[in-house]
């Protein structure tokens, strides 16, 4: 079980941190990812890291804004987001996956239930 936190309704510009732990220590996990789902749109990619080598990763619209960090003894995973835009608002889910393509939502096995960003203009 996945469980976010840290969203919010915020102004242009200001910054949130979601988190993401899990209820159960991850097994056999490849990494772990952060992606978002606006209204009447799909869920996109927005970052992941390896839950082992640390290596993280983002989509381009977040690059340089967006941060991704883990805590393996606390079986979290975390998403600094800075400057944040309009075009952020969604629904934030976490999830885990066994599998290399990390910004593949298909490959997910797990996911929370996800956490609202509002960013107001």
């Amino acid at each position: 079980q996945l469980e976010e936190s840290g969203g919010g309704l915020v102004q242009i510009g200001d910054s949130l941190r979601l988190s993401c732990t899990a209820s159960l220590r991850p097994y056999n996990t490849y990494a772990m990812g952060w992606f978002r789902q606006a209204p009447g749109k799909e869920r996109e990619f927005v970052a992941a890291i390896t839950w082992f080598g640390g290596d993280a990763f983002y989509s381009d619209s977040v690059k340089g804004r967006f941060s991704i960090s883990k805590d393996n003894p606390r079986s979290a995973v975390y998403l600094q987001m800075n400057n944040l835009k309009p075009e952020d608002t969604g629904a934030y889910y976490c999830g885990l996956t066994k599998e290399s393509a990390i910004m593949n939502k298909n490959v997910y096995e797990s996911w929370g239930q996800g956490t609202q960003v509002t960013v107001s203009s």
